[in-house]
């Protein structure tokens, strides 16, 4: 009862005025952090215009483009789930750090392509790469920052990788009207500069406050905690709340523990698949069905393919094509930005329901739009109008709710000890799902048609919504150790209103 009232004063107002300030150490951390989601969010929207070109200069065929385009997602599978145990080992800023590397030699070999082997190779250390940053971004932000704020800061970095991809878009515009052997080479290699960048200016990043706890170094954390804390009383209830989640006594006072256990990640994966207990493997069901679900729904389609889609919808000209898709970018950016103010305000669990249902209304209709197109002998404005409006409210939806909020809660949900390999887990997931979206895409609307490929992403969506109203309990406001209370034995998994266990009222 105890920890739960603390939880609760240090969310709200009780405890004073000041806990309900941004603060501005925390939000640089934060943004900092998030930087290396725009390097990957720009590889991906960059690719799906380089493409064209590359299948243009190189003279390969659909299936090659699909594995070109999927092989960075199955590489991010192996690279999340590297991240989690490298992250409990050499500390989540180290981890940054060896993204931003990772992902600097891959664009540099992205960049000089000779050929479609060199270009594979560096698309496969790129992916690596995005796993590392996909793990380590939300996780760094959710343990920094403070209950009442951290739905904003673990969001960052999918604003971020929203306006990479829109950044991808714009260098496609730009840069497809070079020569082709220039123009696609540029568009890949230029991602190598902000990598460098970030790699150097990450050292200057504190370290995680929740990770310097598990290692035993309490002075470090307890100096950290206190410059991403509005005062005092709120840095030393932070810093109460993780001891006991760590089991370290909340009255010791030492500057450095040696703990009785492993800190390193040992034994996580036994906790977390093997022998998990209700609560855990409720925590992991959650977190890879948002997961499974965010690409099940068919973004990674919307994003990659969208020129193929315009097209298809009626828009010849590559120039337009380009541009239309910069809409997409500067839609999903516009509402991922509007996401991150409203999920501290208005919740999690309501933002997914209308984000989901949104989802599922514009799939039916582009799906309606673009079988129109397909059987009509003659253009049909009307569709190609219907087609457009319908992937720039398909993009809105999704990013005003399941993209943000799939890292967000995903991020928080996990006890500490195994939020970094749990989170890895969740990424996995989400990378293949990716990679079949990607890999598969011109496949399966070659058979079924793309107007009935999208009603099939509208019929996952309306699964997806049954999941989140039975599985996902609401998490706004709560302090990371006490969400855990939420997943106990005695939490029902319908979770309806803010989803409280019942030993926790």
């Amino acid at each position: 009862m105890e920890k739960t009232m603390a939880g609760n004063d240090f969310a709200g107002g009780a405890s004073g005025e000041t806990q309900n300030k941004l603060n501005k150490y925390s939000l640089a951390c934060a943004i900092i952090a998030s930087i290396i989601s725009i390097i990957f969010g720009y590889d991906t929207g960059v690719m799906s215009g380089a493409m064209i070109f590359i299948k243009d200069e190189l003279n390969i065929d659909d299936v090659k483009v699909e594995v070109l385009a999927g092989i960075l997602n199955l590489c991010a599978l192996v690279g999340s789930l590297m991240a989690g145990r490298t992250s409990d080992i050499i500390g989540r800023r180290y981890t940054i750090v060896s993204a931003s590397v990772i992902f600097m030699v891959g664009a540099i070999l992205m960049g000089y392509g000779p050929n479609y082997a060199v270009l594979m190779i560096g698309r496969c250390i790129t992916g690596i790469g995005v796993g590392f940053a996909l793990m380590i971004a939300p996780v760094y932000s959710a343990e920094i920052s403070s209950p009442s704020y951290r739905g904003f800061l673990t969001s960052l970095p999918e604003f971020c990788i929203s306006f990479g991809i829109l950044t991808g878009y714009v260098s496609n515009y730009c840069f497809g009207k070079m020569a082709v052997k220039i123009g696609w080479r540029m568009m890949l290699g230029i991602a190598a500069i902000p990598s460098l960048v970030l790699a150097l200016g990450i050292l200057k990043m504190p370290e995680s406050p929740r990770w310097l706890v598990m290692q035993g170094r309490l002075k470090e954390a307890r100096d950290i905690l206190a410059k991403v804390s509005n005062s005092e009383e709120e840095a030393a209830m932070r810093f109460r709340d993780i001891k006991l989640a760590v089991g370290i006594p909340k009255d010791c006072e030492e500057d450095v523990v040696k703990l009785n256990r492993e800190t390193h990640g040992e034994g996580v994966w036994r906790e977390l698949l093997i022998t998990p207990t209700p609560s855990v493997r409720w925590i992991l069901v959650a977190a890879v069905g948002l997961h499974f679900f965010e690409h099940s729904t068919g973004i990674e389609a919307v994003i990659l393919y969208s020129p193929r889609i315009f097209k298809k919808a009626g828009i010849a000209s590559k120039d337009k094509l380009l541009l239309a898709t910069v809409g997409v970018g500067v839609i999903k950016t516009l509402f991922i930005l509007v996401a991150t103010f409203l999920l501290d305000r208005v919740g999690r669990r309501p933002l997914l329901f209308t984000s989901t249902i949104g989802i599922t209304i514009s799939l039916t209709s582009l799906g309606f739009s673009l079988t129109m197109v397909e059987h009509s002998n003659g253009e049909l404005f009307w569709a190609l109008v219907l087609s457009i409006c319908s992937v720039y409210m398909y993009v809105a939806f999704f990013s005003i709710g399941m993209a943000p909020i799939t890292w967000v809660y995903s991020t928080e949900i996990f006890p500490l000890k195994l939020r970094a390999q749990g989170t890895s887990i969740g990424v996995a997931v989400n990378r293949t799902m990716n990679a079949v979206v990607s890999m598969s895409f011109i496949s399966i609307y070659g058979a079924i048609t793309i107007g009935g490929t999208f009603f099939m992403f509208a019929g996952i969506s309306i699964i997806a919504l049954i999941f989140f109203y039975f599985f996902l309990p609401e998490t706004k406001g709560k302090s990371l150790e006490e969400i855990e209370m939420l997943f106990g034995k005695n939490a029902e998994p319908s979770a309806k209103g803010d989803g409280r266990a019942k030993d926790d009222v």
